[in-house]
């Protein structure tokens, strides 16, 4: 497995300073966040800042995966809104059509997976059609994937229509696309008491394609420092060690992007000797 760091954790940073900072500290994959600025992908000179990614990925020896959790970057008003369970259709459309453009990029860049998730359900409806909205959009979303052969990784998420590995199995068999694949986040699980942790990751080990990581406490969703949390992590980097995992640990601590370069220093150190 390959320690790395999500971008949305340096925020105020350009993102290529971001990743030039992650390998100097010694970190081997990124999870790019698609945002304001050069990783727009509604940008003009977006594919050819990709590029210009691609060729600083490369030259640093690094692997990426692509999220795709901006909070405002497809509404100014309202964080993650459009998604793939919105009322509006135009919305959800406005969604899968982002989810592309992330597929595209991750294409250039030859990225592991494209990261998304479900969304919150923000209007008065059945479980029925929450599952409609979703699958129509995901269906387009994995076959769009497979045609530009990018692996696409779901993440179960607390608060949104799909927050359990339990919904999560409920979504693949509705889905009926077996290349969709898990991207697993530490915290959520310990969060939602979906433990032990370990015994998740063999479950799930042949679709994992990514790995989020932060510290966090039972029932509350806060991303947290390493050693400010309730995780206990040495069993958690066995597991994924034991059923041969060899993507990314992406270290996510987007509250955290005012002190960017110190907290990835410190999650680094916390974290290689278990990798290790």
């Amino acid at each position: 497995m390959l320690l790395g760091y999500n971008t949305n954790g340096f925020a105020h940073h350009d993102p290529y300073q971001a990743v030039e900072l992650l390998a100097e500290i010694g970190y081997r994959s990124v999870a790019l966040t698609l945002d304001h600025g050069p990783s727009n992908p509604y940008a003009a000179d977006f594919y050819r800042n990709a590029k210009q990614m691609q060729q600083l990925l490369d030259r640093l020896g690094l692997r990426s995966v692509i999220e795709t959790g901006a909070r405002f970057l497809l509404d100014p008003r309202v964080k993650h809104e459009p998604t793939l369970v919105s009322a509006d259709p135009a919305g959800r459309r406005r969604r899968v059509e982002f989810l592309c453009r992330a597929i595209d990029a991750a294409a250039q860049l030859r990225s592991d997976c494209v990261s998304l998730w479900a969304g919150v359900v923000r209007d008065d409806v059945g479980d029925e059609e929450v599952f409609q909205r979703l699958v129509e959009g995901l269906r387009e979303v994995v076959d769009y994937a497979s045609e530009r052969e990018v692996t696409i990784g779901f993440e179960p998420e607390p608060g949104m229509a799909i927050d359990t590995m339990l919904r999560f199995e409920q979504l693949c068999a509705r889905l009926e696309r077996p290349q969709l694949c898990l991207t697993l986040d530490i915290g959520h699980l310990h969060c939602q008491g979906e433990t032990p942790i370990a015994v998740q990751i063999r479950k799930f080990a042949p679709q994992l394609v990514n790995i989020h990581i932060e510290d966090m406490r039972a029932g509350v969703h806060e991303h947290l420092m390493f050693g400010e949390g309730e995780i206990d992590f040495p069993p958690v980097l066995a597991a994924l060690a034991e059923v041969g995992y060899a993507g990314g640990v992406h270290v996510e601590l987007s509250r955290h992007s005012h002190m960017a370069p110190e907290a990835a220093q410190r999650a680094f150190e916390f974290l290689s000797p278990l990798v290790r």
